[in-house]
């Protein structure tokens, strides 16, 4: 062999084990076995905010178990909850603001990013039906107040009182005894449903609905009709939903923090748990103050994370339905 084949030949050689090399080596840095799929991905799947998510999910169960879109499931899905006169965190029979009235906040985003919210909206009972009316049939993102109440009356919709005697009565009491108290964000009161879906064919959609705050400023709009705080989609990723104190969800965009760290390789968990941190080390005066988030990923894994314990999810696929405890950061 000359000296120039030779030459060129090693070079060849080593270039190929370098290569090799490079290519493992990546290989190593860039897989994380919690999010491969070693297993089978699980999907279709449901997940909910709250114990008021086993009935949400049984809902949306019932469209993706015939091949339906994740969409359409977590529209259905949070309508159950928007219709319970006994839970008053959420729609009909909601806790009204301060002065009375009962103000409703929605979301909805789809697998191709496209999205729609309402805030403010007042006398609808469906708020998460309006949302996907305005990602769908107007240009525009969110429409709030008695610009929404118009927009959602010129579809069809019809005007309800959403004041339940009950609601009411709750909120007498509450201004007879104390009307500058406020009220706690923790595991009895609930605050709102966010659901997060992937379908049969892979696709992530999410929803998010609440009466918000008990007691309110009137006027007051927290994190959850707001995409990107209270929730967020990215298909190429996973999604993630927001519960409890809607303004310390916000200073963070706390689900799109969420979905950028899973992007970075972070399992659901740890995603959740990283958003929490951020939000702790962000406030001077946590006491009281209770967030939790939802996740999923493309790869049909869930989890949650939360600041103080007492935030649970329930979960419905085709081997599971069942409220999960999520873990916390610490004990009230």
């Amino acid at each position: 062999m000359s000296r120039r084949n030779f030459l060129k030949t090693s070079a060849l050689g080593v270039g190929g084990l370098l290569l090799a090399k490079c290519t493992s080596a990546i290989n190593k840095k860039t897989i994380n076995p919690e999010i491969t799929a070693i297993t089978p991905i699980t999907k279709p799947i449901v997940i909910s905010t709250w114990n008021h998510g086993l009935a949400a999910n049984k809902a949306a169960w019932e469209i993706l178990e015939k091949d339906g879109t994740a969409l359409d499931a977590v529209e259905a899905g949070v309508r159950v909850t928007e219709s319970d006169a006994n839970n008053r965190s959420v729609g009909l029979g909601g806790n009204p603001d301060r002065e009375g009235k009962v103000t409703l906040d929605a979301c909805i985003m789809n697998h191709e990013n496209e999205c729609g919210a309402v805030a403010f909206i007042q006398d609808i009972e469906h708020p998460i039906s309006v949302a996907r009316k305005v990602m769908e049939e107007t240009p525009h993102v969110m429409l709030v107040g008695k610009g929404a109440y118009d927009f959602a009356i010129s579809k069809g919709f019809e005007h309800k009182d959403l004041l339940t005697p009950e609601a009411k009565e709750s909120w007498l009491k509450w201004k007879e005894s104390d009307a500058q108290k406020k009220p706690e964000i923790n595991s009895e009161n609930h605050d709102t449903i966010g659901m997060l879906a992937m379908d049969a064919e892979g696709n992530i959609s999410g929803s998010c609905t609440t009466s918000g705050w008990a007691y309110k400023l009137h006027g007051r709009v927290g994190d959850s009709p707001i995409i990107g705080a209270g929730l967020f989609v990215d298909n190429e990723v996973g999604g993630a939903c927001a519960t409890g104190m809607g303004e310390a969800v916000i200073r963070i965009a706390g689900s799109a923090t969420v979905v950028e760290l899973m992007r970075q390789g972070k399992s659901p968990n740890e995603a959740c748990q990283l958003a929490v941190e951020r939000i702790i080390k962000k406030h001077k005066d946590i006491k009281g103050l209770q967030v939790g988030f939802l996740a999923i990923n493309k790869n049909g894994e869930v989890g949650g994370y939360s600041v103080y314990a007492g935030f649970n999810y329930a979960q419905k696929d085709n081997t599971t339905e069942e409220m999960k405890d999520a873990p916390y950061e610490m004990e009230w």
